[in-house]
């Protein structure tokens, strides 16, 4: 017979068994161990105590930080998507002086094949800057920079680099200026991959879920520090950060990126992942953007994507808002496939449940959050505006959801690669 995993379900961490407790439960001849041996229960773990970054000394560390460098070195922290198209690696390049753009930050590479985007016989990959960031953690004068991933020996688009498709439709319907908001949701997680301030030993909380969204009080919260260092290093990044609030599920939270014209929201879509990830570290804390972290029971986690063109912004615009999402309902399941890192967690997510469409099935409404793709109630009134498409997963690759909504939308583009980002302003202060 297979072992099953018993979870104790308690209200709060303190109502936990004590091991003393524990110790008598298994030596009763009436225990549950003794009718079933193949139970076993989960042992207790306290909140970050196996977290070795937490409990690192900081004040040690600050020790160095505080020694100074010379005036004509910087630290740039190089940043991309791995192999599996959700999580981020970064490594350190020292620069002679400081690349105000990505044109100034030099080509680097890396090994491919330890991040999933490469073979071990043929490992070189090239990183290519496209956007320079202030970094938050060392502060100015050194930069993040958050890097396109080419095939070492083509020079290629890697496996999971959507940023080129995307980039090449934004040039292509440039006149229509598409505006890109991204809402971001995602969830904490303890060290021991339960939910952040989640009773131990597999418990739920007692709270109901209409006090956590944009709740407060320590009964409804978790991890607010994070989200406030999160914010606040994101806007000294230069990140198009526009705000933050609680979700409905306890220790999930989301924050807002845009709206933006171009390759920018989704651009600093990924680089505030990188800092929430990077930042969370810190605490000992897991981010996880996961569709359906906690099972059918409890709320999913999206990503909404809002957008809009020229033609949605304008007198009329209503009707060719209309015309979009008729198109969207006809290429429904080819975005479905895609809207995700995993198609089955989001079909998960999205069962018809906490203000969500069925999977398989399309809708629009006006002010209705229960439909794949929402129309604001002010749009309707002004005849202009943008339409909300709430099918994509919290784990989906903006690039690639905002080159589908132009593709699909504005129509597509034909061939491979993508056109040079437009040159910046800024003089390079490193060209001799």
């Amino acid at each position: 017979m297979a072992t099953i995993i018993k979870c104790l379900k308690f209200h709060h961490p303190s109502t936990l068994f004590t091991m003393e407790r524990r110790k008598l439960m298994y030596n009763t001849n009436n225990s549950v161990l003794s009718k079933s041996p193949n139970v076993m229960f989960v042992v207790r773990r306290n909140l970050l105590k196996h977290s070795i970054n937490h409990i690192m000394n900081k004040k040690v560390l600050d020790r160095y930080l505080r020694l100074p460098l010379p005036c004509n070195k910087i630290l740039a922290t190089y940043v991309w998507i791995d192999g599996s198209g959700i999580n981020m690696r970064c490594k350190d390049r020292v620069l002679d002086c400081v690349p105000y753009c990505p044109e100034a930050a030099p080509f680097w590479s890396f090994d491919g094949s330890s991040t999933g985007l490469a073979t071990t016989t043929n490992s070189d990959t090239s990183l290519r800057p496209v956007a320079v960031y202030r970094d938050p953690f060392r502060a100015d004068p050194h930069v993040l920079v958050l890097c396109d991933v080419l095939k070492g020996d083509s020079q290629e688009p890697a496996a999971t680099n959507f940023r080129i498709f995307c980039n090449k439709l934004i040039e292509m319907h440039k006149a229509e200026e598409p505006w890109f908001g991204l809402e971001q949701e995602y969830t904490m997680l303890d060290v021991d991959g339960w939910g952040l301030g989640w009773p131990k030993g597999g418990g739920y909380p007692t709270v109901k879920y209409q006090y956590s969204y944009c709740g407060v009080g320590a009964k409804y919260m978790a991890g607010r520090d994070i989200v406030e260092a999160h914010e606040r290093a994101c806007l000294y990044a230069g990140c198009d950060f526009e705000g933050t609030n609680a979700e409905v599920t306890h220790a999930s939270w989301e924050w807002q990126v845009g709206a933006t014209v171009g390759i920018k929201a989704p651009d600093d879509l990924w680089m505030t992942r990188f800092i929430m990830n990077r930042l969370a570290e810190d605490y000992g804390v897991d981010i996880t953007y996961h569709p359906k972290p906690f099972g059918m029971l409890h709320p999913g986690i999206g990503m909404h994507h809002n957008f809009s063109c020229v033609k949605m912004r304008s007198d009329g615009g209503y009707e060719f808002i209309l015309e979009c999402i008729k198109k969207l309902e006809k290429n429904h399941m080819k975005h479905m496939k895609v809207y995700s890192n995993e198609v089955w967690s989001n079909k998960m997510r999205l069962s018809g449940k906490f203000e969500t469409a069925p999977f398989d099935k399309f809708s629009w409404g006006v002010a209705n959050r229960g439909t794949s793709i929402r129309i604001q109630r002010e749009t309707k009134a002004k005849g202009k505006g943008y339409l909300e498409d709430r099918r994509p997963g919290g784990d989906c690759d903006p690039y690639l959801v905002c080159g589908l909504l132009m593709e699909t939308c504005l129509g597509g583009s034909s061939g491979g690669g993508g056109s040079k980002s437009a040159k910046c302003n800024f003089k390079d202060p490193c060209k001799k």
